[in-house]
């Protein structure tokens, strides 16, 4: 049972404009106390109905938790007057308002609701303010109205705002006619959400809008999985168990939503599956733009490719193998190619002679790579500008459509000869469908990326579809080069890829295992690593700079929650001039290690080393806390030394602390020193492949933490999740096609 307290706020302490989330000082006739929780448009002196209970935070003390408010109209001619110049009401200041309620007193609110043209009466206003005024005051109770409606089906006031800013007034009508639409419609409702709502309303359970929402959500859910398209059996016996219906409910269902466009269903590989329509859509036009791209007509190269890798070679100083060599001819002689091979077998050098020979044809060529850590990489190893894929296909907000788009397309396309996609194994299908739509047929497409890597955390199996599909030329590199055979980071990946035991520390070398028993051990292992040991052994090396710890898992004693906490206590405890700023359980202290973990192309940066600016902040850079500033709420973060980005307290959810990072978060980046505990993880991540990325990612050390027995299990643990893709079937077909 809810507690219920009424009174005024006599002090904001914090207040989020974006989701209402407030903190403040609530007076009632006997006590004081401290109110937290979602209240939009809260200021002081505001009269409210608070329902919650009292918790106690471990920071902060005793606070009431409020679950549900409603707004109580002053009576008052001095609450009255506060209201309207609380900024509830836009341009009403003080002076307006004490001439406001000078004039009509306790029948103010009244007069503006019921004769808001008597307000001209007030000296200095006309009809067009008044007109202004009355609007305002409109949508100020139409909103808190439609929150206390709403907070009956279990809405809170941060979801109700949300609802409003997308429905307007139509907001009760909206939720009424279909709670599922919700789940589209408005970012951060999930089904489970919306089934509730749904539930409170009275929605039968069998609901065609509940079945339909409910195939959509189990269709998103696995798509997060890494799937395009689920079997239809899958799918309704999934279906099925979320909605607690039979399967045949679901599948009477199907043939409605895919005329409707929903979905669509389809006989693949002799089997029914059901996609999503912008999946089955993508799908369809990667496999048109490869087949246009593969079969265009190509700029010629000025010369033999033979001499003018010669010449490159010269150059360089630098030889290809008979292999490298054929990489690169078919490269140049083919409208799309792929290159793959592990660490050490040459790929940089292949894409440094490609380049070279391009430009030296006067050839214009693009470089690009799915993340900025590995567009940054390509750029230090070549020497030439690359930058991420969503940055050369000019990724913008649409205002007018309330989303994402790409500037570059099939009807703007990339002015480029040639485009070399370097670590394509973390391309996803929507973003290969943005990619090939915007070359155009006679540009040289070159795909490069080590097949073996974790597959894209988005939807899809490019890279392996297409090279699995034998449609598109792919040359595969196995040898290991002079250089590379020195390091057994190198060796070892190789072998953890064969399915071999990896040999760890051998005299000198660059692979150690240390062996510990217990997860404690192994968590107080990896401290002192980092802390004193590493730093010793390596006299360059910085603690939070060079050294980075990757873990399959989020969660647990070795999971990157757990181990950004611990290693935040060791490497930058809080001391005496540290600002810092504590979110839920999480502290953002002044010199932390973070991380970026969502793409903000709106985010604005500044280079202090040439005073330009840009916009643009990405998934999984990585940068450290220059300032915590507690006054203006605001935190700012330094990436690759120079480019100093602003964060609001509010935007906070953005960041993670990075002193441990997820094995998947890694992908596309090179530390130079790795430490990567080893212990009991999940199954479907305690994978060889898995163990293959966390390595690779070691430039000048790997140090493993745990049992040999947990090591060997990883590599003997050949599993790889089955995603549900059908690039690779339709590639085949085409083949089948064109040898007809």
């Amino acid at each position: 049972m809810l507690e219920e307290k009424q009174g005024t706020i006599a002090e904001i302490i914090f207040h989020n404009n974006e989701n209402g989330y407030t903190v403040a000082v609530f007076e009632t006739e006997t006590e004081a106390f401290t109110a937290v929780g979602n209240i939009p448009s809260a200021s002081v002196g505001r009269g409210y109905v608070l329902r919650g209970e009292f918790i106690t935070h471990q920071t902060y003390g005793e606070q009431f938790s409020v679950k549900e408010f409603e707004e109580i109209m002053p009576s008052t001619k001095d609450g009255i007057k506060e209201f309207l110049s609380s900024g509830a009401m836009k341009g009403i200041g003080r002076k307006t308002a004490s001439a406001i309620v000078s004039r009509f007193g306790i029948d103010t609110l009244k007069i503006i609701e019921q004769e808001p043209q008597r307000l001209t009466e007030v000296s200095g206003i006309g009809k067009k303010t008044a007109q202004r005024i009355a609007e305002a005051f409109g949508k100020h109770r139409e909103f808190a109205n439609i929150v206390l409606y709403l907070q009956q089906f279990g809405i809170s006031a941060d979801y109700a705002m949300k609802l409003y800013q997308v429905y307007g007034a139509d907001t009760v009508k909206a939720v009424e006619e279909n709670p599922y639409r919700l789940v589209e419609d408005v970012f951060g409702i999930g089904f489970k959400k919306a089934d509730k709502i749904a539930e409170k309303m009275g929605v039968a359970e069998d609901d065609e809008f509940r079945i339909k929402s409910g195939v959509k959500f189990t269709l998103s859910y696995f798509a997060g999985e890494g799937n395009t398209f689920l079997p239809q059996n899958i799918l309704c016996e999934k279906t099925g168990q979320l909605l607690d219906l039979s399967i045949q409910l679901i599948e009477d269902e199907l043939p409605a939503m895919a005329f409707s466009g929903d979905i669509r269903i389809e006989n693949l590989d002799g089997r029914n599956v059901v996609f999503l329509e912008a999946y089955y859509m993508a799908e369809q036009n990667v496999c048109k733009r490869l087949a246009a791209i593969n079969s265009a007509e190509l700029k010629p190269i000025s010369g033999g490719v033979d001499s003018l890798i010669s010449r490159t070679e010269n150059a360089t100083g630098i030889y290809l193998s008979e292999n490298q060599k054929h990489a690169v001819i078919t490269s140049l002689n083919m409208g799309v190619s792929v290159i793959t091979g592990g660490p050490g077998t040459g790929k940089t050098t292949i894409i440094n002679t490609i380049i070279n020979i391009l430009e030296e044809s006067g050839l214009k060529t693009a470089i690009a790579a799915p993340t900025g850590r590995a567009a940054k990489r390509i750029t230090e190893t070549s020497g030439h500008y690359a930058s991420t894929i969503h940055r050369l296909l000019e990724y913008y907000f649409s205002e007018s459509e309330n989303m994402m788009r790409f500037g570059k397309t099939k009807e703007d396309p990339l002015d480029y000869d040639a485009v070399i996609v370097d670590e394509a194994s973390m391309i996803d299908l929507m973003l290969m469908n943005g990619l090939v739509s915007a070359v155009r047929p006679g540009t040289r497409l070159i795909i490069v990326g080590d097949a073996d890597q974790l597959p894209s955390v988005g939807a899809g199996n490019v890279l392996r579809d297409i090279i699995n599909s034998e449609y598109i030329y792919c040359t595969k590199l196995t040898e290991i080069f002079r250089q590379a055979k020195e390091s057994m980071i190198v060796v070892n990946a190789h072998r953890i890829n064969r399915g071999e035991y990896p040999d760890c520390n051998a005299k000198d070398k660059d692979f150690f295992l240390l062996r510990r028993g217990s997860e404690k051990e192994m968590l107080e292992t990896i401290k002192n690593l980092c802390l004193t040991r590493l730093p010793g052994y390596y006299k360059d090396v910085s603690p939070t700079a060079d050294i980075q710890i990757l873990t399959p898992v989020r969660k647990g004693i070795l999971g990157s929650i757990n181990l950004n906490k611990e290693l935040q206590e060791v490497l930058n405890p809080p001391q005496p001039g540290l600002e810092e700023k504590q979110l839920g359980e999480r502290i953002f202290r002044e010199g932390d290690k973070v991380m970026q973990i969502k793409n903000n192309y709106q985010m604005t940066w500044k280079n202090l080393e040439d005073f330009t600016e840009g916009e643009g902040v990405f998934n999984g850079d990585v940068g450290f806390i220059k300032k915590v500033d507690r006054e203006f709420n605001e935190i700012t973060v330094v990436y690759d030394e120079i480019r100093y980005v602003t964060y609001h307290f509010n935007q906070l959810d953005e960041l993670e602390l990075a002193y441990a990072i997820t094995v998947h978060k890694s992908q596309g980046s090179e530390f130079p020193i790795v430490i990567m505990p080893v212990s009991w993880f999940p199954p479907m991540l305690a994978t060889r492949n898995l163990l293959y990325t966390g390595v690779t990612r070691g430039k000048k050390s790997v140090v493993l933490v745990g049992s040999e027995n947990k090591l060997n299990s990883m590599v003997d643990n050949d599993r790889i999740s089955e995603r549900f893709s059908g690039l690779g079937i339709r590639l085949k077909r085409l083949m089948g096609m064109e040898g007809i």
